[in-house]
């Protein structure tokens, strides 16, 4: 296989169709599929199951898509690395942001990376943790900022600041500053499902204490969570800094967690199975300093740093 038919395969996959590929490569239809047969037969076996509407990737054809993607990414960060070695680096670097921290950190260093680095352009991808894990394993996204310290893929974690979670109530509710979690039981919460890591830490404080959510609604989005909360379908625990306007406009009203409070970490992950473009690693060195001064202004509010 060469890059052209590795170039060729992925862009099928992401369009789902060879007629479309096509028309976005600029090549003829029976090239392609030329392409695909003669990667099947190199391989021996089906990458692409065939239908009226368009192709679909076998497991084979997730796999090689993965690589693919990761083989043409690396060459072209080598091209680019040594095209501008002595100069600035300069590419693409594509970032995942859960909804929370995006909300924080996405513009501070969009604007940090366009007075340092001029030539680098920032995409960022946003997402719900497991999601931007996957992501970063296979390729789709080159550096991230989660929750989880462990994702799969043998990603390298470095734990930047703890953030403080709170109890959401609904505007107006005299609640006071500060609540045990063991008061929340019989208390209606709206809440992510359990497959979220927030709601697995959130069980997992409450299990000690011989009680489970009771739960009023699942939602797997801060946004809906915060709205559902001001609406009155019951409380809600979420990042604390998460919450601020919403409080300062009286639509939520908060309460600390009593002592020794809930706290998650923040960490920056960057895959382990790829080398690191000079690109990159300006940007991931140029998160670190964004986060520190928005823990060290203040900005982030309810952060700390690592114990």
């Amino acid at each position: 296989m060469d890059t052209r038919q590795l170039r060729y395969f992925v862009e099928i996959v992401a369009q789902g169709s060879i007629t479309r590929a096509a028309s976005t490569l600029h090549v003829a239809q029976p090239a392609l599929s030329l392409a695909v047969r003669t990667m099947e037969e190199r391989l021996g076996t089906r990458l692409l199951d065939r239908s009226h509407t368009g192709v679909t990737p076998t497991e084979a054809g997730h796999l090689l898509a993965r690589r693919a993607r990761r083989i043409l990414d690396d060459i072209a960060s080598t091209e680019d690395d040594l095209r501008t070695l002595g100069r600035d680096p300069v590419g693409v670097v594509r970032i995942g942001l859960p909804g929370t921290i995006s909300g924080i950190v996405a513009l501070p260093l969009i604007t940090a990376a366009r007075a340092r680095y001029p030539r680098i352009a920032i995409t960022v991808a946003e997402a719900m943790s497991g999601f931007i894990a996957d992501w970063l394993d296979d390729g789709q996204v080159d550096l991230a900022l989660l929750y989880s310290a462990s994702p799969e893929g043998g990603a390298a974690a470095e734990l930047l600041l703890e953030e403080e979670l709170a109890i959401l109530w609904p505007g107006g509710t005299p609640c006071p500053p500060e609540t045990a979690l063991a008061d929340l039981r019989d208390t209606p919460m709206v809440l992510p499902s359990p497959a979220h890591g927030l709601r697995a830490q959130i069980d997992a404080a409450l299990a000690p204490l011989g009680f489970q959510a009771s739960m009023s609604v699942e939602i797997d989005s801060y946004t809906n969570i915060k709205r559902l909360v001001a609406a009155g379908y019951g409380a809600s625990i979420l990042p604390l800094h998460a919450t601020e306007d919403e409080a300062a406009r009286g639509e939520l009203a908060i309460s600390r967690i009593a002592a020794p409070g809930l706290w998650r970490g923040v960490h920056l992950l960057t895959p382990g199975n790829r080398p690191v473009s000079r690109a990159q690693e300006a940007v991931r060195s140029l998160l670190r300093e964004v986060v520190a001064d928005l823990l060290d202004t203040g900005r982030w509010t309810g952060a700390r740093s690592p114990a």
